[in-house]
């Protein structure tokens, strides 16, 4: 009996899984076999590659006989929607390093093509990354590459497009609190791509004027929106893979818990965009089926130095604004759905009242704009420090003029009015459609009428439309008809003004650029002060207003369309009547 080469029996010793199922089905010769393997390792490439390359075994032939060798279903990838594959459940990387694709989640359990299922070093990667078990699917080898490289290509190319190759950012300035998971060790969040596409997505809602930008996770697709003029816009699409780093990422320098997912976090964060200015972020996050979404609200602390006149209110709106603040007691409230601007209206009226012998305190959730000069409390409910705990020790601050965030209850409201009555001027928000219906809503939180009437000295309410393009805009021919539905008097259609609508160019988004106030500026008279008193409806204050001359919301609307400034489209959309 001949010798058998040691060379021989350690390679026959060392053949894989796979080399030895395609053995025992007679698909390749022992020899065959231990010389694949052996060129393999000289080539520094896979078994299963060396084979399907040499052409000793078809894929075909290959995937049948694991199909048969180990109980597994054969699958024809070619006939997989790769766009309905499930994302982010395995890392890309991970795909390519192992060869597989990941077709489906079934209880804890991944659905996974692969064309070598002898493989256990693969399964136990997948498991470890994963904590899920394994269920292999036969996928020829050929078309299983292909998918492999398809999906990496797609996952990088869709990356690279959005964040270029040569982007810089220096984030110096932001302040980064990371918390270490229960190992003890840093969470991946350095991932340079996802870094360089979060301040990228950060600097273009800059750039873009945006007032938010949004975050949202889907089941097949992950989408960045921003909303530009109060208009939300589909931005980019980055691959689904990133939305757990990018969430972690995001927690991390906006100092939120990175280990929590499971309930509503928010935090804030700064970005230094030029050697003199710095942005502030506000970030919220939410859990959802497939992830937590991720708004980030913009507060830019140079609109609050912008001026009543860059806010768009009308001369006469002004006057009585300013009045009403150059009070030395009394409430003010601003009133308006959520991203009418109702906060950068308080901000500026503190701004123009922010003198060296005043004494400011605001109570907010969260304080959004930075004022030197003004005392600024957050609100935090969980530790007790609530709007009305706030009030109560502001008034033991020896303050001169309050702001609330929101007045939300009437503990809040009591302690506000008490304030406005006790020689302070009290400036806060409510949520109200238009300035009458205000009083009707304190009435409805139980405040006392003659409390209302002895506190509250005006009521600002208030909508943002979208400015029409100065480059762009067109005369616009609309019936006369429809002008008098809209709401203009019919001296008001003399044909000595003209109508614009949009057109849209390079310098706008659609024909408009920018957005105008519409105000409702609601002076407290004493005849309406009676009708409080006699608790009077809504609609009976609005008539009064009506007979002192303060315009409607839709009123105020229509005067920025004669004067060029909106469309009635815009108007019609922003305000009732």
């Amino acid at each position: 009996m001949a010798a058998v080469d040691p060379a021989l029996e350690a390679s026959a010793v060392a053949l894989p899984g796979l080399g030895r199922a395609l053995v025992v089905a007679g698909k390749l010769g022992q020899k065959a076999a231990e010389e694949i393997f052996r060129k393999a390792k000289a080539n520094r490439t896979s078994f299963i590659a060396e084979l399907t390359g040499s052409g000793a075994v078809s894929a075909f032939d290959l995937a049948h006989t694991m199909s048969t060798a180990f109980g597994a279903p054969l699958l024809d990838l070619e006939a997989i929607d790769t766009l309905r594959l499930p994302k982010g459940l395995l890392d890309p990387k991970i795909c390519q390093e192992i060869r597989v694709v990941v077709l489906s989640k079934r209880n804890n359990r991944l659905i996974v093509a692969t064309a070598d299922p002898s493989d256990q070093q693969a399964a136990e990667k997948i498991k470890f990354a994963t904590q899920m078990g394994v269920d292999w699917v036969i996928a020829e080898y050929d078309k299983l590459i292909k998918m492999v490289e398809a999906q990496a290509t797609t996952a990088t190319e869709a990356m690279d497009s959005i964040i270029g190759d040569d982007f810089e950012f220096d984030e110096s300035s932001m302040e980064q609190n990371v918390v270490e998971d229960d190992a003890g060790a840093a969470p991946d969040v350095d991932d340079a791509p996802v870094v360089k596409f979060l301040h990228k997505m950060l600097l273009d809602a800059i750039g873009a004027r945006a007032s938010d930008l949004h975050f949202e996770p889907y089941e097949h697709i992950y989408r960045v929106r921003f909303r530009i003029d109060g208009e939300l816009r589909e931005i980019a699409a980055p691959p689904v893979a990133i939305k757990d780093k990018l969430a972690s990422r995001i927690k991390v320098i906006s100092r939120m818990d990175i280990s929590e997912k499971r309930v509503p976090q928010d935090g804030r964060m700064k970005l230094k965009v030029g050697p003199d200015k710095v942005i502030d972020f506000r970030v919220s996050t939410l859990p959802t089926l497939f992830g937590e979404k991720i708004v980030i609200r913009i507060l830019d602390p140079s609109s609050a130095k912008l001026g009543i006149e860059a806010l768009g209110y009308e001369n006469e709106e002004k006057a009585r604004l300013m009045t009403a603040i150059g009070r030395p007691y009394g409430m003010i409230l601003v009133t308006g759905p959520t991203g009418s601007g109702k906060t950068v209206s308080l901000y500026t009226c503190l701004n123009l009242l922010n003198k060296p012998g005043v004494n400011i305190s605001t109570a907010e959730d969260p304080a959004e704009i930075n004022l030197p000069g003004v005392n600024q409390v957050n609100v935090n409910d969980k530790a007790g420090l609530t709007f009305a705990a706030a009030l109560k020790s502001f008034l033991r601050q020896d303050p001169d003029i309050i702001m609330v965030g929101e007045i939300r209850d009437l503990e809040t409201a009591d302690i506000a009015i008490k304030a406005a009555q006790t020689g302070h001027l009290v400036m806060s928000t409510l949520h109200t459609n238009d300035a009458p219906t205000t009083l009707t809503r304190m009435r409805n939180m139980g405040i006392a009428p003659f409390n209302i009437a002895s506190s509250v000295i005006l009521i600002t309410a208030q909508r943002l439309a979208r400015r029409l393009c100065a480059q762009c805009k067109q005369p616009a021919d609309i019936p006369y008809e429809n002008l008098i539905d809209a709401g203009f008097r019919e001296e008001d259609v003399d044909g000595t003004w003209t109508p614009y609508r949009p057109v849209g160019c390079s310098a706008c988004n659609n024909g408009y650029k920018g957005r105008v106030g519409i105000y409702q500026v609601m002076p407290i008279s004493e005849d309406m002060q009676r009708i409080i008193l006699a608790d009077g409806s809504a609609l009976e204050i609005a008539e009064q207003a009506r007979k002192e001359g303060v315009r409607s919301l839709r009123e105020s609307g229509l005067h920025k369309v004669r004067l060029g400034l909106t469309s009635l489209e815009e108007v019609l959309a922003v305000t009732n009547e």
